[in-house]
């Protein structure tokens, strides 16, 4: 017998004996003699363990009583790839573990040719590449498949029965409720709803006054939510085909300011591009509000590149958030840092480094001297910005660049003359001077002193007292992060989520262009992008004939300044001062989903008569939503219509008119991608694993929101339905009747794209359980089939590691220009105050968007303490129809500093209230050391209203509440109210972003 396993038994017996622990002694009596005590496994020794997916001698042997899939993990935002287990003899999904081939689950990652079967073999137990590519799925993937399950899906069509938000419902056939929503009527017994096919009209104006808002099929919007890889088929086949303006994903409730900030960075309003740390080479990560420990995307993967990097290379990470998070460790020693820092004070701090750095010359001068693409290529750099390109000060052209024949002109550091910047390699830095130009005179200031301006608008100590972060630490972490040159990185996520988020997160980026870092290996990336899928070298699948260019104003009021309306033509017409507004425009904002109810009952721009809302969830992740609940109760203030693609009745379902069902995890199509946080091409694909559990069309198919747009497109008459909607581009048609006929081309897009894949063998057919789909595969994808089966057997394409990288540069760049200054966002004012935004990072105090100061509003003495929430590393909004995560995180607290508590005369365990301005919040108080003192803390991911947390009636029978699901705490019913608007919750008074960080107040005891 082994010496340590003789000695746990003597211990154990010894164990036994002893008086103090006589309560557990029939216990270990049993665990030293394995014999059975207590409820019957079906073995003493492997209890009740799954049998095993195959066995390995010389190599892997599936079990048949098995099938094993690669797909899309969704139970969160990352999408990992994954592999699944399913039974089949009761055709449920028993086990999800990590797809080895995937960058999301796996570093390294199997190369991608790596046979199926050796992709088995070599992860076994005397494997020795067996921990090399050891594949994993985090507490959320390994059990939120029980949603599929779950006794409060909706698996039929529901109309309502009764008043809105009651939760009565009946069940009633697909075909009439497509019946009913496209002819409308007067379907609840209130009056007369108009359906979708009157309103989707292309000609006709909503207003005939105002034309310029578009025509009347604009009066549909689509909310969608996070993209599980179907966000191209609802936008590009459904909502374009409509003819609609309005699809609005869930951006302005999850990351919204980071998103915007870093567009203003990088210079796109367009596509948003965002960036990354390189965690694979980084030395010095300062990480805002966000944990790569525990929350962030792509999280498993940055959680392992972190680990790794402080433990085998010379990562330090330093997280700057008012509470101590998983990122932090003392196992680490001195590669982890924690900077405790006041709610909302990110803005200060990041103010106080550009301070530091710009007034001891830290940063790298000679990249930042760069004027131009062609002046980088010629020095071998990896980027450039617009740091010495001069903005015009006064005249009509305020705020712009000064350009000659549309280029930017700056002054060459060698001769000081001005120059095209094309023809210059290092431009002077720090201009403010005149300049003549053809006998025009221009005031002009180089983007560099515009942001040195604006950083040294405020002093240091007042960055400080603002931050909550002492002056020494805020110079000493400046120098520290030069110090690493352009292997330094910074993140930041939901934590902006406050009054100012847009100015912080693009200061925050700012500090990477102080020292140059972007595309270079340990600085930051914008990802590695994705092969060619929906758009590739077979068919283009969002491309088809009467697909509509749509017109006019969103109802969000994004991407359209105030000054274009007819609102601002009107009053200057009239000789009046056009500011403020009826209500904010946001003219460099993509999409704000928190706005859209408000914004149609206010009939400003106009009201809506539909919206379709697909897995969306407002109504939990806004905050402040509490205040907007009362509009959608009543159809006639705020839209007539309202349908929902929903697996679950969920908070803003419920409030619903009809619902549809929606397939869950593992029985979806879709192509998703990555954040920017992998260097190498990422696209993973998601077909169903097992058959779906929804009621099903005449045809056959399962009822989803893929087949429902489809069958919707065709009850519309819309293109690009039906027979010969795809197009292929040698010109032959075929059919979109069912959803593969849409995902299963956009695989074998994959499958061709740079120089393609190799055809699947037999042999893997079988081990990728790729039997049942041979024939459709056949079917649509002809000669390509073997290809396109060999992407379905890897879960998608994945490009090699050692792909990401050249030399000390990143493989994957983003070519576009870095703007220290933005001419967008210089030459924009804000709608109600007429006010100039800085076209640099400015430190604001926290505001509403009339410019007043929420501590003058909500002063310390009302409001002592600043609520903030922070991302689990368990739960997830979208998972709270999964029983068994709830067996891993029952609850959610409200966590507080103990000497904070214990100066209220509040314990640990007590029944607490918090209330705000506008909301009220109870729940159980958790002493947490390692918080900010006078702050409060709450995981985001229960505290739920619905999705079994309250009584639903469907067909006269009711379904009980589960207390469990009611459990914990949700911030955001603390929101806040924006007085100076009309109905609108708190937001970034700069592009919108939904506030629900750094909330004043108050805390008290529940006796």
């Amino acid at each position: 017998m082994n010496k340590n396993r003789r000695r746990f038994l003597l211990g154990t017996t010894v164990v036994a004996g002893c008086a103090s622990v006589v309560g557990y002694k029939d216990t270990l009596k049993a665990a030293a003699t394995m014999s059975r005590n207590g409820e019957k496994t079906n073995d003493p020794i492997y209890t009740n363990s799954l049998e095993t997916e195959g066995i390995i001698f010389d190599k892997f042997s599936k079990n048949d009583d098995y099938s094993l899939r690669s797909s899309v993990c969704n139970g969160c935002t990352t999408h990992c790839g994954v592999r699944v287990k399913v039974d089949n003899k009761t055709d449920n999904v028993v086990k999800v573990t990590g797809n080895p081939y995937s960058p999301l689950s796996s570093d390294p990652w199997l190369p991608y040719n790596t046979s199926l079967e050796k992709s088995f073999s070599l992860l076994e137990r005397d494997s020795k590449e067996n921990l090399t590519y050891r594949s994993t799925a985090c507490a959320r993937g390994n059990v939120v498949f029980d949603k599929i399950n779950d006794k409060l899906r909706v698996l039929k069509p529901l109309k309502r029965v009764g008043n809105r938000g009651e939760n009565k419902w009946e069940e009633i056939e697909i075909e009439q409720l497509l019946e009913e929503i496209t002819k409308g009527g007067n379907l609840f017994g209130e009056g007369e709803v108009e359906g979708l096919a009157s309103i989707r009209d292309l000609t006709t104006p909503i207003k005939n006054e105002n034309p310029e808002m578009g025509p009347k099929a604009n009066q549909l919007c689509i909310l969608g939510t996070g993209d599980d890889g179907r966000k191209a088929f609802m936008v590009h086949r459904f909502k374009n085909s409509f003819g609609t303006m309005n699809y609005q994903g869930h951006t302005s409730i999850c990351g919204l300011s980071m998103r915007s900030g870093e567009a203003s960075y990088l210079g796109d309003f367009k596509k948003y591009p965002h960036l990354k740390p390189d965690f694979e080479y980084c030395e010095y990560l300062l990480t805002f509000g966000t944990a790569p420990g525990q929350a962030g995307n792509p999280f498993k993967r940055q959680s392992k590149l972190l680990t790794k990097g402080r433990v085998k290379e010379n990562l330090k990470c330093v997280t700057v958030a008012p509470m101590l998070t998983n990122s932090d460790n003392i196992a680490v020693g001195e590669k982890s840092e924690w900077i405790p820092i006041l709610p909302g004070g990110d803005l200060a701090f990041a103010m106080g480094l550009l301070q530091v750095i710009i007034a001891n010359s830290l940063y790298n001068e000679k990249y930042l001297r760069i004027p131009s693409l062609e002046a980088k290529e010629r020095l071998n750099d990896a980027s450039y910005t617009n740091a010495t390109h001069l903005v015009i000060q006064e005249g009509k052209n305020k705020g712009k660049f000064l350009e000659q024949d549309k280029e930017p002109l700056v002054l060459d550091a060698v001769d000081g003359k001005l120059k095209k910047a094309s023809l210059v390699d290092q431009a002077e830095l720090f201009v403010d001077k005149v300049i003549t130009i053809d006998e025009t005179t221009y005031k002009v200031k180089s983007s560099m002193t515009l942001l040195k301006e604006s950083a040294f608008e405020q002093s240091l100590e007042t960055y400080a007292e603002e931050s909550g972060i002492s002056k020494e630490k805020i110079i000493a972490t400046a120098k520290e992060f030069t110090s690493h040159g352009r292997k330094a990185a910074t993140d930041c996520h939901g934590g902006t989520m406050h009054t100012t988020g847009f100015y912080t997160t693009y200061a925050i980026m700012m500090l990477g262009a102080m020292v140059g870092n972007l595309n270079y290996k340990g600085g930051m990336s914008a990802g590695g992008g994705r092969y060619k899928d929906f758009k590739g070298s077979k068919y283009n699948l969002v491309g088809y004939k009467g697909k509509v260019k749509a017109k006019g104003y969103r109802v969000d009021k994004t991407r359209v300044a105030y000054e274009k309306t007819a609102e601002f033509k009107e009053k200057i017409a009239k000789g009046e001062n056009p500011y403020p507004a009826k209500d904010t425009w946001y003219p460099f904002t993509n999409a704000i989903e928190s706005d859209i109810i408000t914004n149609s009952a206010n009939e400003y721009p106009y009201k809506l008569k539909a919206l379709i809302s697909w897995n969306a969830n407002f109504v939990y992740g806004q905050s402040g939503s509490q205040n907007i609940v009362k509009l959608l109760k009543d159809p006639n203030t705020s839209v007539p219509l309202i349908i929902a693609i929903d697996p679950f009745i969920n908070e803003t379902s419920q409030y619903a008119d009809y619902i549809v069902p929606d397939s869950v995890i593992y029985e979806t199509w879709g192509v998703a991608g990555a954040w920017a946080g992998s260097q190498t091409k990422i696209n993973t694909a998601a077909f169903p694993m097992i058959k779906p559990k929804q009621a099903r069309f005449k045809n056959g198919e399962p009822i989803c929101m893929d087949s429902f747009m489809i069958e919707l497109g065709k009850k519309l008459n819309l293109p690009g339905f039906g027979e010969n909607a795809i197009v292929g581009n040698d010109g032959k048609k075929y059919p979109l009747n069912r959803p593969q006929d849409f995902y299963i081309r956009a695989f074998e897009n994959i499958a061709l794209d740079k120089n393609g894949v190799p055809d699947i063998t037999d042999e893997e057919i079988k081990l990728a359980s790729l039997e049942p789909y041979i024939k459709t595969l056949q079917n649509i994808s002809g000669e390509n089939w073997r290809k396109t089966a060999y992407v379905m057997a890897r879960g998608g394409r994945f490009e090699s590691k050692e792909d990401g990288y050249k030399e000390d540069k990143l493989a994957h760049k983003y070519t576009n220009i870095i703007n220290i200054y933005n001419q967008t966002v210089g030459t924009s004012k804000h709608a109600l105050t007429g006010e100039e935004f800085s076209g640099t990072p400015r430190f604001y105090m926290a505001r509403l968007n009339d410019g007043k100061l929420l501590k003058d509003i909500y002063p310390k003495n009302r409001f002592p303490m600043l609520a903030f929430s922070y991302k689990s590393n368990v739960l997830s909004q979208c998972d709270a129809s999964s029983s068994k995560l709830q067996h891993i995180r029952f609850t959610t607290y409200v966590d507080m500093n103990p000497s904070t508590a214990k100066e209220k005369g509040l314990k640990h365990g007590d029944m607490v209230k918090i209330t705000s301005q506008d909301g009220i919040v109870t729940g159980m108080l958790r002493y947490k050391n390692g918080l900010y003192p006078e702050c409060i803390g709450i995981e985001h991911g229960l505290g739920r209203d619905a999705e079994g947390a309250v009584a639903v009636t469907i067909n006269n029978k009711t379904f009980e509440a589960r207390v469990a699901r009611k459990s914990g705490v949700n911030i955001n019913k603390l929101g806040l109210l924006d007085k100076s608007r009309r109905l609108a919750t708190l937001g970034d008074f700069v592009i919108g972003s939904n506030a629900r960080q750094a909330i004043p107040v108050d805390i008290t005891k529940i006796s």
